[in-house]
């Protein structure tokens, strides 16, 4: 089904009530892998981090990741979870052409933690509570390379290359309980949730959730139902969504795509969906297994884990203050409104604004900053604003630049541009461009008396009253010292050359 052959988002929720649930993988930071000694570092060669365990081979024993389970538990407290008492592994076979023992080791009926929730506020302020179902341990997969083909897909590929770097890593799968009652908001909820989801993970330190490399993504389960129903209708799921943006796109299409099918008198199939970037559109994948064809059983080489309490409740008292609470005190601090913060937020501006603050700079102007020149210098990029080549101890400096009175505005935003071309620091910038603000006296003395000597006729309205005039001559001055003049002393020396009063 193609995007021309959707029903439109509105006649799809006049009929029906979406119901969605988001499956969201996490790569935790661990150093190793989570049942073995090999070395979690990205970007090196194939199959070079690899041993018997995470390969597979016959006779090897895996050994599980305390700093795993730590992470695990701390993302279970922080999602107001209960912690397991008493938990274990298990093996969940399927055909996995990426997992070398042809098995996940996850956790199934045991999670580690369970039964929690997540509050996320939606842009217009509304606080919408997504309930967790659970939180548990496993492996990450390798990684295929399908080569020879023009989707980059199996389909149609001559060849793939496999690489079990990754297979093993620590994962953390946070499962929600079926989020419903959205409705047309179904969509900003998947993705406001998500969005909430990656702060949390990153404020606990576990993992720096990079979506866009993959330490983070979320599988987006949708079903609808015919208005007033209650039993749920057939879900699909959209696999592997890695960005904000896809995830909300990925359930507002699917949404469309059900509700046509639903229409025209078809059946919904029970399969995974592929998320494509270009159109914002899905494909069918396989047919989604039911649990039980998975065959779980307890994993045999693992011994359960059973978490003392004395730990859980001193991993408990060490949480950080967690992102909403974090936010709704900055928003306090800095005297914004819930408005100005969300688009704050939206932005990915809290931290840079923050680290600036830290580093010295005052915070209305730390804000005007990141959320003015910088923000439109990453939108023309196409980048976060953490991928500046700039750092919030630049963007301090700056500040105090401006604050000294050695740079004026359009100086700043010059001296930004320097630093952003890789030209220095903020000072080096202003020496080697020669930005400075001109404060010589007897420089900007000279250039007020060729401006009002250029200007008669405007000096002559300024001389009998007409004080306004003057913006005429500051711009005059301005523009003949190339912005670098302090235009509010330019001003009173033009009014005290001509006798007038400000």
């Amino acid at each position: 089904m193609t995007v021309t052959d959707l029903v439109s988002y509105d006649d799809a929720l006049a009929t029906y009530d979406p119901v969605m649930g988001l499956e969201v993988h996490v790569e935790l930071g661990t150093k190793t892998k989570m049942f073995c000694g090999c070395s979690t570092e990205l970007k090196q060669d194939a199959n070079s981090q690899t041993c018997p365990t995470c390969l597979g081979l016959p006779g090897a024993l895996p050994v599980v990741n305390e700093i795993g389970v730590e992470s695990a538990i701390k993302i279970g407290l922080a999602l107001h979870c209960e912690i397991a008492e008493w938990c274990r592994f298990a093996r969940k076979n399927y055909f996995y052409p990426d997992m070398p023992k042809n098995f996940q080791t996850s956790q199934y009926d045991e999670p580690i933690a369970y039964n929690g929730y997540l509050d996320v506020q939606l842009e217009d302020g509304e606080v919408f509570r997504v309930e967790i179902e659970r939180a548990h341990m496993e492996e990450d997969t390798g990684k295929s390379t399908h080569v020879g083909g023009a989707t980059g897909r199996i389909h149609g590929a001559s060849h793939s290359l496999l690489d079990y770097n990754r297979a093993g890593i620590p994962l953390i799968e946070i499962v929600t309980k079926p989020i419903e009652g959205a409705g047309e908001r179904a969509p900003e909820v998947a993705k406001a949730y998500v969005a909430e989801l990656r702060e949390l993970i990153k404020a606990l330190g576990v993992s720096e959730a990079r979506m866009e490399q993959g330490q983070m993504r979320c599988d987006v389960n949708l079903s609808l139902r015919p208005k007033g129903a209650e039993k749920f209708g057939t879900r699909s799921e959209t696999k592997n969504v890695n960005s904000l943006r896809s995830v909300e796109r990925a359930a507002r299409f699917e949404i469309q795509r059900h509700a046509a099918v639903l229409s025209s008198g078809g059946t919904i199939v029970q399969e995974t969906r592929h998320f494509h970037e270009e159109d914002g559109s899905t494909t069918a994948g396989r047919i989604k297994d039911n649990a039980e064809d998975y065959r779980y059983f307890p994993e045999p080489d693992l011994v359960p884990v059973a978490p003392a309490r004395e730990w859980v409740e001193k991993l408990r008292a060490e949480l950080p203050e967690l992102p909403r609470v974090r936010r709704n005190r900055l928003r306090e601090e800095w005297g914004v409104t819930e408005h100005d913060m969300q688009s704050i937020l939206n932005a990915g501006a809290v931290d840079p604004i923050v680290q600036t603050i830290d580093a010295g700079a005052p915070a209305d102007q730390a804000r005007k900053w990141w959320m003015g020149e910088l923000a439109r210098r990453a939108n023309e990029g196409g980048v976060d604003l953490a991928a500046l080549p700039i750092t919030p101890a630049q963007v301090a400096r700056v500040c105090a630049l401006v604050a000294e009175g050695s740079l004026n505005d359009k100086l700043a935003r010059q001296t930004i541009e320097g630093v952003l071309a890789g030209e220095g620091s903020p000072d080096e910038v202003v020496a080697a461009r020669g930005l400075a603000v001109v404060s010589d006296e007897g420089a900007l003395g000279t250039a007020v008396d060729e401006a009002i000597a250029a200007n008669a006729a405007i000096a002559d309205k300024i001389r009998a009253g007409k004080i306004a005039a003057a913006g005429a001559l500051v711009g005059a001055v301005m523009k003949a010292t190339r912005g670098q003049a302090d235009a509010a002393r330019v001003r009173e020396l033009i009014l005290e050359r001509l006798g007038a009063e400000g």
